[in-house]
């Protein structure tokens, strides 16, 4: 009896498609198919299929069955590894890779190539000759585009990507309109770059010929997401490599303005520095034919790559959030990458693992690596261990189309499918984008250096344009008169566009997201230090307080949870003694209900790094997270708080971007510790504090950065002040050191009540969260208003020391002048270092009439900390400074040595 003879009764598509999905998905198979697809693996790997006698029972299974086995199988191994047999390489060789395609490596041979398998119904072609079927595995897996689908670990979505291959085997069928908007913007990028090259010679444009079909591509990928889907707006993020193109031939930036900056004219605005060409972002609202439109935004950014990708999808995620009610549909985040950074720059990653996150998804980005296959001088070999530049795509398991650059349709059909897949399942997707870079790295570099037999053949390779209209020719798509026309036309465009350019005297730098900004203004240093008005009714904040410290009806707390809020109500409505986490909580509360929204975000934000915020309560049945203040009656504005997962460098990018297509959300990016900032250096550099002048864009981000001296070792006790004032020019950014609860209740209210944003640094307090002397009353809150200086309450005419210090330091030298019982040391506190307001300064300085020496004093070493910056800044006396000795490193590691030396400089201040 044949142990296997109902295997010949059965339909053998019927087995073959079992067999295809038990190869994706074991589990998804029904329990009796599993066992025996197991068993069948299992003989063909250890027994070959030929079967063997048991108790007298056959268990060979039929030739035929065996054979469509050995078909799905290889159907299998072209979606897993068909990608690295592709045509995608328009100027190298591919790489070998082992073992190939060949049908004997799934048992098959020659003589099978005509026989018929219904494993052809898996393709959607039916019953078909192995010959047929190769073919059609070939056009789909191994042409212009090679697909990475098979790890997805979804198996509904791994069928969404078959089932879509399959439709045309992976080849576009486009119209003659179609065809020919696709060679007109091939045109315009190919007809952009040679008229670069022949006016400007030699000059820094990070050219895009050899990539030339991203033009097509994001040109394509913008009108399908408004034709097909209503999308209403993009955020696009990109370095340098085809930034003017984009800029002209996507999002329309006058020619003439481009080229007066390639003729190194001065910017009209004397207040801007203003920023190199290829750095430039603009805000475009575009209207198609069909009357739909979109609103397109080219985030500006510096030279240190992959660092506009978080900051992108801040922007996309402030706008879902602010214009979109949350619908992430309407909206599209794209990164255009360059291959050696996106495999080397650690951002892609931290920008990768945030894109499921509560705080930071955007619904998707589309990827688009513009591959050059090299990077300055260095050989994709030593650029990366990976076999793919976008393998960190498979960290949060996103497909990957590779497509060869110089096939056209198939770059614009890769990009349909991608954002068919981002709009579906709102995950991210890459697409690798394989051509060459034409010049060096930039047009002044000679890559024949370090290439040479590469750039031999770059030399001789035609461009996308010239193949494409090749095409159409010989399809008669098109004509040479039609060919010729379209490039005349552009070509006097573009001359008439240079000779308008000649009459203009200046450049101008366009604002990026201009319509956010709408009544705000630009101001200096002037402006920065007037008083503004942030003073809340002492009622409207006893009503906030009586919300954040009662447990709402149905809720059940933690036992220390209701003690936390009993803590709250205390403080306000018995001993009038606010700490700064109640302080805190006030400020975002009456922000709340003048209108304004708040999001924080950072590692262990919602409880706080030193258990002070507790912003987020849980329900102890069913965990549920609630925001007291976000139940408050008399709240307009909404607070998100997100404890973020363990990156700085993303995540203040990110809230970065957030803050600056959203000016009414007071958006806080808090470390851990201070110096975990150092991880997140770039952009502070880069954006923070040079943003406005380079770019003229506002950023209104507040950064919180623990601070102080408590024993605990080299890291954790220093924000390294000293980086952030250097930082610091006539107006570009806020840095404040706190004292008391109070002046950092206003510090917050005044960064939104203003007309204008600054980025403001706040050096915030460990130890000081819980100091009994760190204490403000309500009265404080609801009357007062910032100081920038606090200045001391002793007799002025005993004081021959006047101290200048600030934060924390502050209550150090406080406790050490009641243990001496002195009142000839008066102790000032800075609590704005920048920018100073001298004038107040002056008028302390006046207060002591028989001061005989003027200190700063820091705990911190005297090569860092605010020393220095005092020293330059605060010109209006001679100050000596005490502090520790130069050092290399912020703090001792011993708690012993540290407070020896602490003692020290205290001593050194009260000599």
């Amino acid at each position: 009896m044949d142990k296997f003879s109902f295997l010949n009764a059965a339909h053998t598509a019927y087995f073959a498609d079992l067999y295809d999905q038990y190869l994706q998905n074991p589990d998804a198979v029904e329990p009796s198919w599993r066992a025996f697809f197991q068993g069948y693996d299992f003989g063909s790997e250890n027994y070959g299929i030929n079967g063997e006698i048991i108790d007298g029972v056959s268990t060979q299974i039929p030739e035929q069955v065996q054979k469509e086995f050995q078909v799905v199988q290889l159907i299998d191994g072209y979606r897993i590894r068909g990608h690295l047999f592709t045509k995608t390489n328009p100027v190298r060789d591919r790489r070998t890779y082992a073992p190939t395609l060949e049908i004997e490596n799934f048992g098959l041979s020659e003589n099978d190539l005509d026989t018929v398998f219904n494993a052809g119904d898996i393709l959607g072609i039916g019953a078909q000759t192995l010959r047929k079927i190769i073919m059609h595995l070939e056009r789909i897996y191994c042409s212009s585009i090679g697909v990475e689908y098979m790890y997805l670990r979804n198996p509904k979505v791994i069928k969404w990507w078959q089932e879509r291959l399959n439709e045309n085997d992976n080849h576009p069928s486009y119209s003659t309109e179609t065809k020919k908007y696709i060679l007109s913007k091939l045109n315009q990028a190919v007809s952009f770059e040679n008229f670069l090259q022949t006016k400007y010679v030699g000059q820094k444009r990070f050219s895009l010929e050899g990539g030339e079909s991203l033009i097509p591509a994001i040109s394509n990928v913008l009108f399908y997401a408004v034709e097909k889907y209503d999308v209403k707006e993009c955020v696009l993020g990109m370095a340098h490599r085809g930034r003017l193109n984009t800029l002209v031939n996507i999002f329309r930036k006058p020619m003439n303005e481009l080229f007066s900056e390639f003729d190194g004219k001065d910017f009209e605005d004397e207040n801007i520095d203003g920023d190199v060409k290829y750095h430039l972002g603009l805000t475009l609202d575009k209207t198609y034919q069909n009357g739909k439109s979109i609103k397109m935004n080219l985030v500006p950014n510096p030279s240190h790559l992959e660092t506009v990708g978080p900051v992108a999808e801040g922007i996309t995620r402030a706008k879902i959030d602010a214009d979109y009610n949350g619908d992430d549909s309407k909206i599209i985040p794209i990164l255009v990458h360059g291959d050696a950074a996106i495999a080397g720059q650690g951002i892609a990653y931290e920008v990768g693992q945030m894109s499921q996150l509560n705080g930071y998804k955007t619904g998707g980005t589309i990827h688009i690596v513009v591959n050059n296959q090299i990077g300055f001088t260095t050989n994709y070999l030593d650029a990366r261990s990976s076999t793919y530049c976008t393998d960190v795509a498979k960290v949060t398991l996103s497909p990957v189309l590779h497509v060869n650059s110089d096939d056209a349709e198939a770059v614009v059909h890769a990009v349909e499918m991608a954002l068919e897949y981002r709009m579906r399942y709102k995950k991210d997707v890459y697409i690798d984008l394989l051509g060459y870079r034409k010049y060096g790295h930039n047009e002044g570099d000679e890559p024949r250096f370090t290439q040479p037999k590469l750039y031999k053949q770059i030399a001789k390779h035609p461009n996308p344009f010239k193949i494409y209209s090749e095409k159409l020719i010989a399809e008669k798509t098109i004509d040479k008169a039609y060919l010729d026309g379209i490039v005349a036309d552009f070509r006097e465009t573009l001359e008439r566009e240079y000779a308008k350019s000649k009459a203009a005297e200046s450049s101008k730098v366009r604002e990026f997201m201009q319509e956010r900004w709408e009544g705000f203004s630009r101001k200096g240093v002037d402006a920065m230090l007037e008083n503004t008005d942030t003073a809340y009714p002492k009622q409207r904040l006893e009503h906030i307080s009586k919300v954040v410290s009662t447990v709402p009806e149905g809720v059940k707390f933690l036992r220390k949870a209701e003690r936390i809020l009993d803590g709250r109500a205390k403080m306000v409505f018995e001993t009038d003694t606010l700490d700064w986490g109640m302080a805190e909580t006030l400020a975002y509360g009456s922000l709340l209900e003048e209108g304004y929204n708040v999001r924080i975000s950072g590692q262990d934000v919602e409880r706080g790094t030193f258990s002070h915020r507790h912003a987020i309560l849980r329900d102890e049945i069913s965990e549920e997270r609630i925001n007291l203040l976000n139940i408050n009656p008399e709240s307009k504005g909404k607070m998100d708080i997100y404890n973020s997962f363990l990156s700085e460098y993303g995540v203040l990018g990110f809230d970065y971007g957030y803050a600056l297509a959203n000016p009414n959300t007071l958006t806080i990016w808090e470390a851990q510790f201070g110096d975990f900032s150092n991880g997140a250096q770039i952009i502070f550099d880069q954006y923070l504090s040079a943003a406005e002048d380079k770019w003229k864009s506002q950023n209104g981000i507040v950064v919180l950065l623990p601070h102080g001296y408590e024993g605990q070792g080299s890291e954790h006790s220093s924000a390294r002040i000293e980086r952030y004032l250097q930082l610091c020019g006539e107006d570009n950014m806020i840095v404040a050191d706190c004292t008391t609860p109070a002046n950092f209740f206003h510090l917050l209210r005044r960064q939104m009540k203003r007309d204008f944003r600054k980025p403001l640094i706040v050096f915030t307090p460990k130890s000081l969260l819980r100091h009994p002397k760190a204490v403000s009353s309500i009265s404080e809150l609801a009357n007062g208003t910032f100081q920038e200086l606090i200045d001391d309450t002793i007799q002025p005419e005993n004081v021959k020391k006047l101290v200048f210090c600030t934060g924390k330091f502050y209550y150090d030298l406080l406790a050490e002048r009641e243990t001496l019982e002195r009142d000839d040391v008066a102790l000032v506190r800075v609590e704005q270092l920048f920018p100073l307001h001298l004038d107040k300064f002056q008028k302390v300085i006046d207060r002591y009439p028989n001061v005989e020496n003027y200190i700063w004093a820091q705990e911190e070493p005297k090569n860092m900390g605010a020393w220095t910056h005092m020293a330059q800044r605060m010109d209006l006396v001679k100050l000596e400074v005490m502090s520790r000795p130069y050092s290399s490193v912020p703090a001792p590691g011993s708690s012993t040595r540290d407070k020896a030396r602490q003692r020290r400089v205290i001593e050194a201040v009260f000599q």
